[in-house]
């Protein structure tokens, strides 16, 4: 059986989506813009190709995180240096960036490597309605109506 190569052609045919955040679970919905971004919805994947789409999340101050994750949930780094072990909770993130939060879950549900970075260049994350993406008419992916996704 022999491998299926998308033409080149239809790989270039990208779609913009907009999908708006409030209300909806962190998790369950990055879980979907990761989909998108690498193209899964797509009949012409292929897990080497790049055939995703271009994806805009709008009020990203509005997401839900549930149990008790806002206070509880932490992220650690390190700086490279002895004793350089930082931490930061989500709620202490929100106060700084909330675009940031939603970049990051979506880019650990990517493939780690240089196709995993250059899909995550086509997603776009504001706090509020506003974006400057009007001219591409992203089409609507209503994730409210998908079951568990807000919950």
């Amino acid at each position: 059986m022999f491998t299926f190569v998308p033409k080149a052609s239809d790989m270039a045919k990208r779609n913009w989506w907009l999908i708006d955040a409030k209300d909806l679970v962190l998790g369950r919905f990055s879980t979907q813009v990761a989909c998108l971004l690498r193209g899964k919805h797509k009949p012409i994947m292929t897990p080497g190709a790049d055939c995703g789409d271009f994806v805009v999340i709008i009020n990203s101050d509005h997401f839900v995180l549930t149990g008790k994750k806002v206070e509880d949930k932490k992220f650690y780094w390190h700086t490279g240096y002895p004793g350089g072990i930082k931490s930061r909770t989500i709620k202490e993130r929100l106060e700084r960036d909330s675009t940031e939060i939603v970049m990051t879950a979506v880019k650990r549900m990517l493939p780690k490597g240089p196709l995993g970075r250059l899909q995550l260049k086509r997603l776009r994350v504001f706090k509020d309605n506003i974006h400057q993406y009007e001219n591409h008419n992203p089409t609507v992916w209503d994730l409210k109506g998908i079951k568990n996704v807000a919950r």
